[in-house]
């Protein structure tokens, strides 16, 4: 294989399209189900070797994180649409200039953003009526998390830019080393620091791994043809900006349905809190492979759009479909017979019984309709690939809405399992509507580049 090949392989326009989603989208479920697993780690190690209060803190605390973790796979997931077009039409140069834009741009944000959440923390928690019991632990987990965000947007940001080249085996080889040293910090430093300690584990691991991607990504671009680049592109920002702004919207959108679902279940009690806490780390984990498949379909439909070849773009859009409803069914039955174990490891059985029965009961409901939320996210990474980013957007919007609303409108009559309503009901409408836009074919009608 000639070193041109050999730099080019990410390449998915040509080939068999089934064989290059599975060797893509692999990786990046492996990968992304380590990360998923050394942020378990996190909890498990936190419930078993502190209490059940440093837990609930843990998932206070990650439903303000998580608003800023989407923010930063919103922007990297954004640009890497217009670097994998690029890429895909071989404009080798200006991909380039595409991600030194993109990394300088997405490091100042960094910067910004973990100034915003150290200084608005407390206030943050308070609004979200942390209990008291609860609130010293979060704001220390918290604080320290907010330390490390330059390392989290450029982590993410170099992961978007390998998915969007095709090449997503090297972002698991870090992920394999980040979950190993984040679970051995994770033991060593609990022990001595606390919850404290399971937070500086998370922003060790990250930021060693942060660096390390970033410098072969760096060796990688160098390896590639075209010698024409740019530091920095206002007008290729722009592009981006199109792509990237309604990404993390939506990503953040995600957060904050996800912040205010937890609003409303810091109301119902730490007992409540903890079974919940548990049940959305092994959701969050059991999800990894159909977000996914869907983000191997984004970058499969982006490149063959830049290639101009939209029925090719079909094709990864139907294996998707196939693969995210097949995944979902199997993932079920997984959780159908060992949910109520999987959730009984964040706790002590014997004093901590009756959170475990909610979380155990909130995931064998919730995932009965996996299949689904994997379709919804498949159609809405066609659009996304596309380029077509207010049909995207709406699909975004009205599936928070519509989950917000019924949990907010019935909680207080049915209690917290309104949660396992409202999700599959928002799925389905999200689905129907970027389905729709689908069918009409207008969204092969969109030019980035």
């Amino acid at each position: 294989m000639s070193d041109n090949n050999k730099v080019m392989r990410g390449n998915m326009t040509v080939g068999n399209p089934a064989k290059q989603m599975l060797l893509f989208s692999i990786p990046m479920i492996l990968g992304n189900l380590f990360q998923q697993l050394y942020t378990m780690a996190d909890s498990i190690l936190v419930g078993r070797l502190i209490d059940r209060y440093a837990l609930a803190a843990v998932g206070a605390s990650t439903a303000i994180t998580m608003l800023f973790v989407m923010f930063a796979a919103g922007t990297g997931i954004g640009c890497s649409v217009v670097i994998s077009q690029l890429f895909g039409s071989k404009r080798i140069s200006e991909m380039k200039t595409a991600v030194t834009t993109a990394l300088l741009t997405v490091l100042g944000f960094a910067i910004l953003m973990s100034i915003v959440g150290r200084v608005m923390s407390r206030f943050i928690l308070g609004w979200m009526n942390t209990p008291d019991t609860v609130m010293g632990s979060a704001e220390i987990y918290l604080n320290i998390y907010f330390y490390g965000f330059v390392f989290l947007f450029l982590y993410n940001m170099v992961n978007a830019i390998f998915n969007a080249l095709g090449v997503s085996y090297i972002p698991l080889m870090f992920l394999f080393f980040s979950s190993a040293l984040n679970v051995g910090l994770d033991i060593v430093m609990i022990q001595k620091m606390g919850i404290a300690g399971a937070a500086w584990a998370t922003f060790i691991s990250q930021a060693i791994s942060a660096v390390l991607s970033f410098t072969v990504l760096m060796m990688k671009l160098h390896k590639m043809p075209g010698r024409e680049v740019r530091l920095y592109d206002w007008n290729l920002m722009k592009r981006m900006i199109s792509v990237a702004i309604p990404s993390v919207i939506q990503q953040s959108l995600v957060s904050v349905g996800m912040l205010l679902i937890q609003t409303a279940v810091n109301g119902l009690g730490d007992v409540f809190m903890s079974g919940y806490t548990a049940a959305i780390r092994i959701d969050g984990l059991a999800i990894v492979p159909l977000v996914n498949v869907g983000n191997a379909v984004s970058t499969f439909v982006a490149q063959n759009m830049g290639a101009k070849k939209p029925e090719r773009a079909k094709q990864g859009y139907h294996f998707g479909l196939a693969m995210a409803i097949t995944l979902g069914a199997a993932i079920w039955l997984l959780i159908f017979i060992f949910g109520n174990r999987f959730v009984a490891a964040f706790m002590d059985a014997a004093t901590d019984m009756e959170s475990i029965r909610i979380g155990a009961n909130y995931l064998k409901y919730v995932s009965i309709f996996y299949f689904l939320f994997g379709m919804m996210n498949v159609t809405g990474a066609v659009l996304r690939g596309s380029g077509d980013m207010r049909w995207f957007m709406a699909q975004t919007l009205v599936n928070l809405a519509v989950r917000v609303i019924i949990v907010y409108a019935l909680i207080g009559v049915v209690g917290g399992m309104i949660l396992v309503i409202a999700l599959p009901v928002s799925w389905f409408i999200s689905l129907s509507i970027s389905y729709i836009r689908y069918r009409s074919g207008k969204w092969q009608e969109k030019k980035l580049i």
